[in-house]
């Protein structure tokens, strides 16, 4: 039978442990006290970044290495989940999202409609680039466009001569019940495809020969909200980059806007989401009339609105090659006989950077 211990020496084999345990616990809370940079590998991990390195020394991003964030689709049994990278210096795959486009000085000390007025109507009376062939039937052996000035730029620098004699353009054509649409069949007897938006057709969508569509949709600088119930009635009203991404469309040729005051908002929308970058050349009739659609202000204010966005479009490389006074309009001016100004111009921009 063996011999049992005497009491003493369990105790202080006890207290051994004890000591021993006290002494490992100190040691980990000294450490994290003073050394707070050292993370063990496994949170290092979960975090999903290298722990920093001490003083004097620079750590080398790792080779490939991307943050991605992922973000819930929030629908039950979706396949995988959407994943965005974050904005990171010198990125330029995300664009920081604007609201409102960057106004500019006041062309006078103080504000004045009377300065504006001049400045903005020097600008849109000016072309900024040459043009020498600006009609269908210029390239030879293609049919005589309409007598209103729906100009477009065909020089051999620019390349929309080029798509054309390809096959290979595209004509969107925004309007609101104008039946005035032989430009239009002008471009699609050129070969051009062409899709003309009128929210007064009566059918969704129709085809006229190989290159002509039609659909029924307006242009709108803001989708409609599916929740409110008023929002509805417009679910055929669409902003043109959301048109361009159900069409799987990536660049329009040519842009024609005859929008009855509504193109100075749908104009600050293009800039705003960059979707001029995907258009060659733009013909637009701007109406001078009234502010118009949403266009908030006294008229120093508005004139000053639509000055900035044609230097935003300046900005973005487009270039104003034509210009036309339509004299059989009103010669009206935010609602005064004033300025020798009509209510309505026909204006023309190529983008100088399409290719």
């Amino acid at each position: 039978m063996a011999k049992e211990r005497p009491l003493w020496r369990r105790l202080a084999f006890r207290l051994c442990l004890l000591s021993a345990a006290l002494f490992l616990c100190l040691q980990l809370v000294m450490r994290r006290t003073w050394c707070p940079e050292e993370k063990p590998p496994v949170a290092e991990a979960a975090a999903g970044r290298a722990a920093p390195l001490s003083r004097g020394t620079e750590r080398q991003p790792a080779a490939g290495r991307r943050r991605v964030t992922y973000v819930r689709n929030g629908r039950r049994g979706s396949a995988a989940p959407r994943c965005c990278l974050p904005q990171l210096p010198g990125d330029r795959r995300r664009k920081t999202v604007r609201w409102h486009i960057d106004l500019q000085p006041w062309a006078s000390p103080t504000p004045s409609l009377n300065y504006e007025a001049l400045r903005f109507l020097k600008y849109i009376s000016t072309s900024q680039i040459s043009c020498e062939h600006m009609n269908l039937n210029s390239l030879g052996g293609y049919p005589e466009t309409t007598k209103k000035p729906w100009s477009i730029c065909l020089d051999e620098r620019f390349s929309l001569v080029h798509r054309l004699r390809s096959k290979q353009c595209r004509l969107y054509s925004l309007g609101l019940g104008n039946e005035d649409n032989q430009f239009e069949i002008s471009m699609a007897n050129s070969g051009c495809e062409v899709h003309r938006f009128d929210p007064g057709i009566k059918s969704a969508h129709i085809q006229e020969g190989q290159h002509l569509w039609y659909h029924r949709l307006s242009i709108d600088w803001r989708d409609p909200n599916p929740a409110i119930a008023a929002h509805k009635l417009h679910s055929n009203t669409k902003k043109l980059g959301t048109i361009l991404n159900e069409f799987g469309h990536q660049k329009i040729d040519v842009l024609k806007a005859e929008l009855e005051s509504a193109e100075w908002k749908i104009l600050e929308n293009l800039l705003l989401e960059d979707v001029v970058e995907q258009i060659g050349q733009l013909v637009f009739e701007v109406h001078l009339h009234w502010p118009g659609f949403e266009v908030s202000g006294n008229d120093s204010s508005v004139v000053r609105y639509w000055y900035s966005l044609l230097r935003e479009l300046e900005l973005k490389d487009f270039r104003l090659f034509h210009t036309y006074k339509d004299l059989s309009k009103p010669q009206m001016f935010l609602k005064k006989e004033a300025f020798n100004a009509s209510s309505c111009y026909t204006l023309s921009w190529v983008n100088t950077r399409w290719k």
